[in-house]
């Protein structure tokens, strides 16, 4: 009876099959699309509030390297301070974006270079590997070129589609902006009367 019904209505077999059809395209889309572009606020950089609470937690970054680190090199107290400085930013985006959860792995990942390192030239050594002449690189386009150059200088955006490039180098110009102007007045205010001189003016930091 089923079937008899089902071929004496052939509106009802063709509705069916072009519904089929339509999910399976609807797949084949979903499959091929790339990430969405994270919409991040990047005004949040600007606002007196968070500049307020970037100073603080960078002073008492500052502070425990400091202490840390008793008699550092200029080179390292400078390299130091540059790693604090991002941390704490990195920290202050709250893991919104991806140049702030890079930042925040950065630590073990050059640590897992350090190893692999260790164990190429291990390789090199023993004689495994045979000498191969470097492969003839192809020239791209200038402007393929210059994504990969921006991807380059934003933490972990090396192979981020272009919009999602854009979107997390805006955020991450906005946050090294607002770096940069907190860094400023603290080294304003340390040079004129030393920690004490933050530390009774927390309303002046951003």
């Amino acid at each position: 009876m089923a079937s008899s019904q089902t071929v004496s209505n052939p509106d009802v077999n063709f509705n069916h099959s072009r519904e089929s059809k339509r999910k399976k395209r609807r797949k084949i889309g979903d499959a091929g699309e790339i990430e969405p572009v994270t919409s991040l606020d990047q005004s949040r950089w600007r606002t007196n509030i968070e500049q307020q609470i970037y100073s603080s937690k960078l002073l008492q970054a500052l502070r425990h390297v400091r202490r840390s680190n008793d008699n550092p090199s200029p080179v390292n107290a400078g390299r130091a301070v540059r790693e604090t400085a991002d941390r704490v930013l990195a920290v202050a985006a709250k893991g919104r974006s991806r140049w702030s959860r890079a930042i925040l792995t950065s630590r073990l990942s050059l640590r897992l270079s350090q190893i692999n390192k260790k164990h190429k030239k291990a390789k090199l050594n023993s004689g495994n590997l045979k000498s191969k002449k470097p492969a003839a690189k192809k020239r791209l386009p200038a402007l393929q070129r210059k994504v990969r150059v921006l991807g380059r200088l934003v933490p972990g955006c090396q192979k981020l589609p272009f919009p999602n490039l854009l979107e997390e180098t805006n955020d991450y110009i906005s946050a090294l902006q607002m770096q940069i102007k907190a860094m400023t007045f603290l080294t304003g205010l340390l040079s004129a009367g030393g920690a004490g001189s933050v530390a009774s003016h927390p309303d002046r930091l951003g």
